[in-house]
């Protein structure tokens, strides 16, 4: 018989350490291949840990809601063979490992003097995040005003650095003895509303997924000033372009030809028209993104939304957009994504058509400045001018719905940007070959 020892894996270049949150397997139950045996979560997403190899669960060495870092063992599988199998610190990111020590050391010595930070149903706060506070003395009234630019609003480690930096040239005296001082008074948490149901109404508990999206869009209501404009475009010659090819594309791609990617593309071609829309503001500074990285709103298997990314869109062509489109929505069906799938979008697309919605007013995805709604294609008859005269004829057409935050973006370039998605549409080239 020989052990192998089960790590947790690298997850994404910024992610350190995860929270486990439920075990699959108990001890003594025979694992196959590739079968998930714990359930982790991170400040970016929720993922399941699978086996490497066949065997028997023989050891656990955390229990639910401890914090692992990457590359540590987090449980022992029995298998067939010699030796013990391990996998070695190929999946350790020494940088983060190193980092992950220096806090656990400045935890040890801080933690007789600092009141502790506590997530809550309405935030949380990841064990590195709280460690970092500890550190610097922030309190919990003071973590709780930082705004969060992570995963459903989370406040991540660059967050808490900012808002480091922005008070060290204020008075912070006040804020240190608050935060290492020992409370004699805890104020009271507000009780949570009463339930009020009959006796025949069904009460349903949010998920964990649920309130964090809840949150994270209260959030951005609460940020960004939400303007929105609207503009109708007509796509009959794309409705046409896609019948004609998407048979052919089905047969030799072996995936279907949706009218997505040809969205992304007339997007993603607009945002280099418009390079302001491509931004994000972190206090009173704008930063202005060097690549296009597109989201796209994608339904989850438990029915909600999570919007994985297209990194570097404007530098994929038709066929390859289509390619990464059908793979990312694929596996967020299945809850395949990785934490990198979904950090680092600049903007975001979403389809309400898809659910027969004519047009939309979307919530932008904090940090970003602007979303992208698109609407139903509809069959309608319009006016078709020509040079003999104008005629009724019958066109497919379809509502885009811009929302954007109006603090950095005017009515102007956020009108002149949905009007060149608009004009990109229009002049889709029926010729086009994919």
């Amino acid at each position: 018989m020989a052990k192998f020892e089960l790590k947790l894996p690298k997850m994404g270049e910024s992610v350190a350490e995860a929270t486990i949150t439920s075990w699959l397997k108990d001890i003594g139950d025979t694992i196959e291949a590739d079968e998930a045996v714990l359930e982790i979560a991170t400040d970016k997403v929720d993922s399941e840990v699978p086996s490497e190899v066949d065997g028997v669960l023989i050891e656990k060495l955390f229990d639910v809601d401890a914090v692992v870092q990457v590359g540590e063992t987090i449980a022992v599988i029995q298998t067939e063979g010699g030796d013990t199998i391990e996998v070695k610190a190929a999946v350790v990111e020494p940088e983060a490992t190193k980092a992950a020590a220096e806090v656990a050391q400045t935890v040890v010595a801080a933690k007789s003097a600092v009141a502790p930070v506590v997530s809550s149903e309405d935030r949380f706060y990841s064990p590195l995040v709280k460690n970092i506070a500890k550190q610097e003395g922030i309190s919990q009234t003071e973590l709780d005003t930082i705004l969060g630019t992570g995963k459903d609003g989370r406040v991540t480690k660059n967050d808490i650095k900012s808002h480091l930096e922005s008070r060290s040239s204020a008075p912070v005296a006040a804020a240190k003895a608050e935060a290492v001082s020992v409370p004699t008074k805890t104020t009271a948490k507000p009780k949570a509303a009463p339930i009020v149901a009959s006796g025949e109404d069904e009460i349903i508990e949010m998920s964990r997924m649920g309130k964090l999206i809840s949150k994270h869009m209260v959030d951005s209501i609460q940020t960004s000033a939400h303007v929105q404009s609207f503009i109708e475009a007509d796509v009959t010659n794309i409705w046409n372009w896609r019948n004609k090819h998407k048979d052919s594309f089905k047969r030799r791609e072996g995936e279907n030809l949706t009218f997505t990617p040809i969205f992304m593309e007339a997007v993603a071609k607009a945002i280099r028209d418009f390079p302001m829309i491509n931004i994000s503001i972190q206090g009173d500074t704008i930063v202005k993104k060097k690549h296009i990285n597109l989201g796209m709103a994608a339904a989850l298997g438990d029915g909600n939304l999570i919007v994985p990314v297209i990194k570097n869109a404007d530098q994929l062509n038709l066929l390859g957009m289509a390619k990464k489109v059908n793979d990312l929505a694929k596996r967020a069906r299945e809850n395949k994504l990785n934490p990198d799938d979904i950090q680092g979008g600049t903007y975001t697309v979403t389809n309400v058509g898809t659910f027969g919605s004519i047009m939309g007013t979307p919530i932008i995805n904090q940090p970003q400045v602007a979303i992208l709604a698109l609407g139903a294609i509809r069959k309608v008859p319009a006016v078709i001018e020509t040079p003999e005269g104008d005629f009724i004829g019958i066109r497919y057409k379809m509502f885009l719905s811009h929302s954007y935050d109006h603090r950095v973006v005017n009515g102007a370039l956020g009108g002149q940007f949905v009007k060149a998605v608009k004009d990109y549409l229009e002049a889709w080239d029926s010729n086009r070959e994919i």
